[in-house]
């Protein structure tokens, strides 16, 4: 089922399912979806459970929810293609891991997009790295109402996309930028799914493109280093150096279109048909 922030293109019998980051949109992907697109993949930008709302939304849904939210993705996009690669950023990469481990035989490859398993970036506050206990909080019943606001530069290096993010999350339509901040309910849940990926990550078995900015605002590249180490995939590293968190729509974007757009052809063209023996 498309929603109202997806988008679809269509294109060959290879297809992209690309999933957006907490309290982001499918927006963040758009840019990377037509240029994959434009390279002949059908592409799905899928929107996540309880995002593109209001705080309400997304603190009624869980990772749980997220991550079924992408099963049910992948199961409509499996329908209209032989190869399905997945791709995501910062929590979305989480989730297109999870779906890897979980489906072996369905995913062919992985676009993992500055992967954030701890928000440790050099914007980043000590008080917001310490977010590694908010699931305690979360269990206690305590802090629901608390956010943590998005700070400059808003994982972007590029200056005039770094403004009209900014009026965007502040206008209050949160389909085009998303929320202003990452409530600490929501943030305790990334921090749930993180350790149960972090778990499953040696049974990543589809090959792997970890791309990460070198000075990433978000998520520092040790959580691209953790990725490269735990898969049993073959991985390749792209380091951008002239982006931050936001790799999918910032300065370096045509650069990861070029390398994905490679990376998932040269696998549609040695592999066998993974659905081949479900057929």
């Amino acid at each position: 089922m498309i929603r109202q922030a997806d988008f679809f293109l269509e294109g060959n019998r290879s297809g992209v399912l690309l999933i957006h980051g907490l309290t982001g949109t499918p927006m963040e992907m758009r840019l990377l979806g037509k240029g994959l697109n434009n390279a002949g993949f059908t592409v799905h930008g899928m929107q996540l459970a309880g995002h593109c709302g209001d705080t309400d939304d997304l603190l009624a849904t869980g990772w749980r929810d997220w991550y079924a939210s992408v099963e049910r993705a992948a199961d409509a996009m499996l329908e209209k293609v032989d190869h399905l690669f997945v791709g995501g950023l910062s929590m979305g990469a989480l989730l297109a891991l999870k779906l890897a481990a979980d489906r072996p035989q369905q995913v062919s490859g992985v676009g993992v997009y500055g992967a954030t398993f701890r928000y440790d970036g050099w914007s980043i506050p000590w008080s917001a790295r310490l977010s590694f206990v908010l699931p305690l909080l979360k269990k206690l019943g305590l802090g629901r109402e608390r956010v943590f606001l998005e700070q400059p530069p808003y994982g972007l290096r590029d200056e005039r996309l770094r403004a009209q993010v900014s009026a965007a999350m502040h206008s209050g339509d949160s389909t085009i930028a998303g929320l202003l901040g990452n409530p600490w309910h929501a943030l305790a849940d990334l921090y749930q799914l993180a350790r149960q990926v972090r778990r499953q990550l040696p049974q990543v078995t589809a090959p792997c493109l970890v791309a990460h900015a070198s000075e990433d605002d978000v998520a520092s590249v040790r959580n691209a280093e953790l990725v490269m180490r735990n898969v049993s995939a073959p991985a390749k590293l792209l380091l951008l150096e002239d982006s931050y968190h936001m790799i999918t729509i910032d300065k370096e974007r045509r650069t990861l279109i070029e390398h994905s757009a490679r990376f998932f052809d040269s696998i549609a063209a040695t592999t066998s048909l993974p659905q081949a023996a479900a057929a």
